[in-house]
């Protein structure tokens, strides 16, 4: 043997081609049916081309956008303050690409129905390819119903909010094409309870709503500090109040907004996160003043269903990867997707992906019929049923996924490691698990007729005798106020189990429903995956979840 045959010791083989430049739209069946379903099926081409994007230049430019990521540049060589962060070039193409297409605008500036469920699928096709870049993004989508509140902020403010031009530039808004909020609410000292809030606003001039005032202050967790105005708290005289803080004053010096230092985060590794201060910041009150966390609720349901969104899309991901590795890598002589037990795993993945897809779609509808009453007290609900749920149920499942390939599932060559890194920001952002599940407590029993609304909803258990059992059993849990709060986890979790279950039995696939209530219903939500009973057709499933992988 010579030198040169040494060099190649082994035959590469058994390997999995790669998914580079797959649409991601059309290779989810279920993203197309529940989106018909629910109204907004008329933006189908909008999808279709987003889809393309997603799988393509966008899944590339959110490897880049990660493995790059912001930089904090306080100063600029002269040693002039700026507080600037820098992102790398791909992950501009990320927000440029999601903004040109209407993701943070298209529900308000073409509110047809269907909208807010087309505008949310396609928010899951770019939470697939890269997550990071869908908190500016939602923030901006979800200032809208607040700033509405204040009509002369708003007047300024929403022609650049809803525009279809991305426009990174530091400077004031009035040379803008385009514009991004961002939101900074916790502090130090109180996190969710943002009443222990401390920063304090001082009136300029006569003060009131629309008027402007300097606060003082800061915030251990602002959100995408580049954006070009931040909702956030602060305390008057009557009480904690909005307002909306610039990044530039109106005669275009910087506003006295300092950016602390950026978190090192598990991970939305591609977004900039921060803590500030504000030193005397001039900022517009928004709504009226000492009514901050009312004003702010206009928020929150949008900024949970993104949540919802969010988790939803990563745990398809993850799916859509770990069904590819399976369909094409051999074990023992056999490929792993027609093994018994890996076919157990992935259906069961894929019954997961769907059901959360469902309701988060489901969700999309409610938004989408706003003075519908059952429609508001049924959002009203399942923005924190919801929010609880499907974001506690992606870390398990994305780590399911990354398991079914083994090693390579593991390292960040692959997207497993960044989604898994991922999920967990969606559970604790906007108020965590505990946070939704006593919230809850309260719409259940605070707000006139929303448990009604809950119950309307589920039904009789649509001819299936174990759901309506589950319903059944779960009127008595809410009647039995004993303990309450700390029963509340199991409380959320059946309510969002009956849902799901009512869902997938309307939609008529009934191997998908009945294998959802066999392996959810009664006790059994918390197993882990691949634990489907005998009987179920997986085949159906995986087929339905990942045909176009096998």
């Amino acid at each position: 043997m010579n030198a040169s045959q040494h060099a190649e010791t082994h035959e590469v083989f058994n390997q999995v081609p790669p998914l580079d430049g797959a649409n991601l739209y059309r290779m989810d069946l279920p993203l197309q049916e529940w989106t018909q379903r629910f109204g907004g099926g008329w933006a189908e081409q909008r999808l279709d081309v987003y889809g393309g994007l997603a799988g393509g230049e966008l899944m590339a430019a959110g490897f880049l956008a990660n493995e790059h990521k912001p930089v904090f540049k306080s100063h600029d060589r002269y040693g002039h303050r700026v507080d600037l962060v820098e992102f790398h070039p791909a992950y501009h193409q990320l927000m440029g690409a999601a903004i040109e297409h209407g993701l943070p605008s298209m529900p308000w500036t073409d509110p047809r129905a269907g909208a807010q469920v087309a505008r949310g699928a396609l928010s899951y096709l770019h939470s697939q390819a890269e997550a990071g870049s869908g908190c500016p993004l939602t923030m901006t989508f979800a200032s809208v119903p607040a700033l509405k509140l204040q009509a002369d902020v708003a007047e300024k403010w929403l022609p650049k909010i809803l525009s279809t031009q991305y426009d990174p530039r530091n400077l004031p808004i009035e040379q803008k094409t385009g514009a991004t909020i961002g939101m900074a609410m916790t502090e130090k000292q109180g996190g969710t309870d943002v009443r222990a809030n401390t920063t304090r606003a001082y009136a300029v001039g006569l003060g009131g709503p629309g008027q402007a005032y300097e606060l003082v202050g800061h915030k251990w967790f602002c959100s995408a500090p580049m954006c070009d105005a931040f909702l956030t708290l602060a305390y008057t005289t009557k009480g904690l109040t909005c307002f909306l803080l610039p990044r530039h004053r109106p005669d275009g010096t910087r506003n006295e907004f300092y950016i602390q230092r950026l978190k090192n985060k598990l991970g939305n590794w591609s977004n900039a996160s921060s803590e500030v201060e504000f030193r005397g910041a001039l900022a517009w009150m928004v709504g009226e003043e000492g009514r901050g966390v009312p004003t702010i609720i206009e928020m929150v349901a949008l900024t949970r269903f993104d949540c919802m969104i969010g988790s939803s899309a990563l745990m398809r991901q993850a799916l859509t990867q770990a069904a590819h590795h399976c369909a094409h890598r051999q074990v023992g002589g056999r490929v792993l997707s027609e093994q018994p037990l890996m076919q157990n795993v992935l259906a069961d993945l894929a019954l997961e992906s769907e059901a959360a897809l469902a309701l988060t779609l489901r969700m999309g509808k409610a938004l989408d019929n706003p003075h519908d009453e059952q429609e508001g007290k049924f959002a009203r609900l399942v923005t924190a049923v919801g929010k609880y749920w499907i974001c506690k149920r992606a870390p398990a499942m994305i780590n399911e996924a990354a398991e079914c390939m083994g090693g390579a599932g593991y390292v960040e060559d692959t997207i497993l490691p960044r989604l898994y890194r991922e999920a967990p920001v969606n559970s604790t952002w906007e108020g965590s698990g505990n946070v939704q599940c006593l919230d809850v407590l309260r719409a259940l029993s605070k707000e006139p007729g929303v448990l009604d609304a809950l119950f309307v909803e589920l039904g009789d258990g649509h001819g299936d005798a174990r759901l309506r059992a589950h319903i059944s059993k779960l009127q008595a849990d809410f009647r039995d106020t004993a303990d309450i709060q700390y029963r509340a986890r199991q409380l959320t979790e059946d309510v969002a189990l009956a849902l799901q279950a009512k869902l997938l039995l309307e939609a008529g696939h009934a191997a998908v429903s009945d294998a959802f209530i066999a392996s959810r219903l009664g006790g059994q939500g918390g197993r882990v995956y691949g634990t489907l009973p005998r009987g179920i057709d997986v085949d159906a499933l995986i087929a339905r979840g990942a045909a176009h992988l096998l």
